[in-house]
């Protein structure tokens, strides 16, 4: 979490590109726009949310759950810009969004790896335990 420009978006990339490398299994991208196409390894999945008629933070979990029941072998999801990709920047269900996946990676082994450009003062005692 941090403000617009401070290097989070070029540090999700590099950690998907490890990721892809490193890991057994399938490596996932979410973006808003396609930014990140010649970024980002093609061994990893980039998805363009904007290609989905994805709004709110309810919407994208089951978004979330879809890919993961369509291969059991993704292993990471990566979100570039949190509140872009929900188009809902509200920190009270941020948090609550927080807790679903961190319940989710718990339950199917799937590591998640998130950005949220805002300054991060912003940020509820929910969200900042995931810092």
């Amino acid at each position: 979490m941090g403000k617009p420009g401070s290097g989070k978006t070029k540090h999700i990339v590099d950690m998907v590109n490890h990721a892809v490398n490193d890991e057994a299994g399938h490596v996932v991208c979410i973006e808003k726009g396609q930014k990140l196409t010649f970024d980002v390894s093609h061994k990893a999945r980039l998805i363009d949310i904007c290609e989905y008629p994805v709004s709110g933070f309810e919407a994208l979990y089951g978004f979330i759950c879809g890919i993961y029941a369509s291969n059991y072998d993704t292993t990471h999801i990566f979100i570039d810009s949190l509140y872009k990709v929900a188009q809902c920047s509200d920190v009270e269900k941020t948090g609550v969004f927080l807790d679903k996946l961190e319940e989710f990676s718990v339950k199917n082994g799937v590591k998640f790896t998130l950005s949220i450009s805002a300054d991060i003062e912003t940020a509820t005692e929910q969200i900042s335990k995931y810092f």
